[in-house]
């Protein structure tokens, strides 16, 4: 391949990347189908591509629907909860995150929804809400009608937003409300936690069988305070805290020896400023891009 035309698909990749990572919710599976996507491009016949933003675009999203199905069976015999791998944006890895409503677009919050959706549903969802692409492009995209991905897309709205209402919260905020929640988990004030979390709180730790975690979500605020304060206890003296912005939001990186983060986690809020759902991650296999981002 001549070096322009590397340099035209180079010039593509972090937001072929941005899309895949948005379909897959795993950065290891992203990166595997950009580099497909680039051998497929270098096999074309480009002087046929008028269009080559459309043409790898096309490529990598129905190259991702396939991909989801052998995915999605691997994640149904996944040892305990699984949740989206932990990508740092402070870098603009997954695109310019602005607004709220691109925030929200790499949230693991809303990654995690996607996992409702089957994988049509899920690039109609991606394409328009996270990269604005009118519904006749996304039609041709997907071989669908525009009719239809209008339906879709509706469909897969209701299915992604449904249950309890998520509330943004600056990163100040949030920060705050996370040094609270590490500082009565690490004392073992179990009541005081306790006042800081939601009645119906969910927490969920994602270990993926490789270090020990609860395989099954951890429910209601007096279950999940002592639940925490337990986890708590497995801190030692040379575990470091610190925040960072990870997929769009301030997340709580904890690190052994100051270096290698151990864990990732994330608190989501409801109306009244409490912690409503607590994601952790500690899958050591999951963690590679948080550590690279240190390097």
């Amino acid at each position: 391949m001549e070096s322009g035309e590397v340099g035209e698909f180079l010039q593509h990749r972090p937001r072929l990347f941005a899309l895949a990572y948005r379909m897959f919710g795993a950065a290891g599976e992203a990166e595997d189908a950009v580099q497909e996507v680039y051998l497929r491009w270098d096999a074309a016949d480009r002087a046929g591509i008028d269009n080559p933003e459309a043409w790898l675009t096309t490529v990598t999203v129905n190259l991702c629907r396939t991909w989801l199905v052998s995915a999605r069976a691997r994640r149904e015999t996944y040892v305990g909860p699984w949740l989206p791998e932990p990508v740092p944006t402070g870098g603009g890895a997954l695109g310019p995150l602005e607004t709220v409503e691109a925030r929200e677009s790499v949230s693991l919050a809303l990654l995690a929804a996607l996992e409702r959706l089957n994988p049509v549903e899920r690039a109609v969802f991606v394409l328009r809400e996270a990269f604005g692409y009118p519904h006749a492009e996304i039609a041709a995209m997907l071989d669908v009608s525009e009719a239809n991905s209008q339906q879709i897309l509706h469909r897969a709205s209701e299915r992604v937003r449904a249950g309890k209402r998520r509330f943004a919260v600056p990163a100040e905020q949030a920060r705050t409300l996370i040094e609270q929640f590490l500082a009565a988990a690490a004392t073992g004030d179990v009541a005081g936690l306790r006042t800081l979390l939601a009645d119906d709180v969910v927490s969920m730790a994602d270990g993926g069988g490789k270090v020990t975690a609860a395989r099954r979500p951890v429910t209601g605020a007096e279950q999940v305070a002592r639940y925490l304060v337990g986890l708590a206890k497995f801190l030692t003296p040379a575990s470091t805290f610190g925040f960072e912005e990870i997929n769009g939001e301030q997340a709580l990186i904890v690190r052994e020896d100051g270096e290698v983060p151990s864990s990732v986690l994330f608190v989501e809020v409801d109306a009244e400023g409490k912690v409503a759902v607590v994601r952790i991650v500690v899958n050591p296999d999951k963690l590679g891009l948080v550590v690279a981002a240190r390097v």
